[in-house]
């Protein structure tokens, strides 16, 4: 440690009381190992130069550290190339932490389910008391409540939309409830996650509650929803945003191929695929009606089902080219939602559903933080302009 990092330390220490001076070390040592952190990712000091450096810092995000000294106020340094998060922060442990409440919370319940004591008793938790368990619970949904009801700011053209289910107990009865997780791109082209929601079933009621929660936070500016083929969603969308609605393309052509016959399946999407590589929006549409006119003579319940879906399964092809892989279907919430499902599964059966927001709020909350240090944007400043800007039916066509 230099001199003068140890002069800065003695002079805390002095004029701290005895209450602060532990919080008030943590939060010194934490900003010293951060700065040697990045100074080896930069390869130079703050302010030095330096033949050897590699990358420039490029100001600071403060976070809060809770500890047990206390919250310490972080000011964690960002890279102009790259992304960097102190390792000492443990990006997994408010989930972890919440996993660890919902099994105790099952567990003293008296509901959980056989794997699950195994569990306790293995993680040697089975001598926790009610008090500890509540302590840890009302910890983590006060952090969980204020993420998921933020104020929303600024326009967000693009909301992904998909459910997963889990099982709960309600009224001595185990059922299945819907969790539906919110994810959408700001008009700065930041990806964010937005809220969920848990319902017995994704019924028109079910969304149009949901999406005007959205909306009283502050979620406004949605031009395009993407989801699963749902009635409900898409009027809601429609009478609540004012936006177009997306059909997820990889469920669409699931359910199409269905229909194809184990030995036509792969000429059928052969011939589909030619629609989906098309350069504009109206190529695509009469492209889609030459390959459903294809398809009538032989197997016009395949016709039909393009028939109706083709607005809904082409709309992405509306907005900018830079944009369509990611619009065409619900793929960028997969490896979000598996992170969902592999941590429920470990739980099983939920003892009430406040306990499903818990856990599940805490996942949502750690890859939001992770999406948030991220140096690259999801969608590019000067590709999303124009969408914030414009309505998508007078956008140009744009060649990929």
């Amino acid at each position: 440690m230099t001199t003068d990092n140890m002069m800065a330390l003695q002079s805390l220490m002095a004029n701290s009381s005895d209450t602060d001076v532990l919080r008030e070390m943590i939060e010194f040592a934490a900003g010293r190992l951060m700065d040697l952190e990045v100074e080896g990712l930069v390869g130079a000091g703050h302010g030095e130069r330096s033949p050897d450096r590699i990358n420039q810092r490029n100001g600071y995000r403060d976070r809060t550290w809770q500890t047990r000294a206390g919250t310490v106020e972080l000011k964690i340094p960002k890279l102009r190339k790259g992304s960097y998060f102190p390792g000492f922060l443990e990006p997994r442990r408010t989930a972890e932490k919440a996993l660890t409440a919902v099994i105790q919370e099952a567990y003293i319940q008296g509901v959980s389910t056989r794997s699950v004591d195994d569990l306790v008793q293995a993680m040697g938790m089975s001598g926790i008391s009610k008090s500890q368990v509540s302590r840890l619970c009302g910890e983590i949904d006060e952090k969980v409540h204020s993420f998921l009801n933020r104020p929303l700011e600024g326009d967000w053209p693009y909301l992904w939309l998909d459910a997963t289910y889990v099982k709960v107990r309600e009224a001595g009865r185990i059922v299945s409830v819907a969790v539906t997780v919110a994810v959408a791109v700001n008009d700065q082209g930041r990806r964010e996650v937005l809220g969920m929601a848990i319902g017995p079933s994704e019924a028109e009621t079910f969304w149009t509650e949901f999406l005007r929660s959205l909306a009283r936070r502050g979620l406004r500016g949605v031009q395009l929803v993407i989801s699963d083929d749902h009635k409900g969603l898409k009027a809601a969308a429609t009478r609540i945003l004012g936006a177009t609605s997306q059909r997820c393309r990889v469920h669409f052509m699931r359910t199409l191929l269905a229909h194809a016959g184990k030995q036509g399946r792969r000429v059928v999407h052969a011939f589909v695929a030619t629609a989906f590589a098309q350069e504009d929006a109206s190529s695509a549409s009469a492209q889609w009606r030459q390959v459903a006119d294809q398809l009538r003579p032989k197997v016009p319940k395949l016709a039909a089902i393009m028939d109706e879906s083709e607005h809904d399964v082409l709309a992405y092809m509306a907005f900018p080219a830079a944009h369509r892989t990611k619009l065409h279907s619900t793929n960028p919430l997969e490896r979000l939602h598996g992170e969902i499902k592999r941590r429920t599964n470990v739980v099983g059966i939920f003892p009430n559903q406040q306990a499903i927001t818990r856990l599940v709020g805490a996942i949502l909350l750690e890859q939001n933080d992770e999406w948030a240090v991220q140096r690259a944007r999801y969608m590019t400043l000067e590709s999303i302009a124009p969408v914030s800007e414009t309505e998508p039916e007078k956008l140009p066509a744009v060649a990929d």
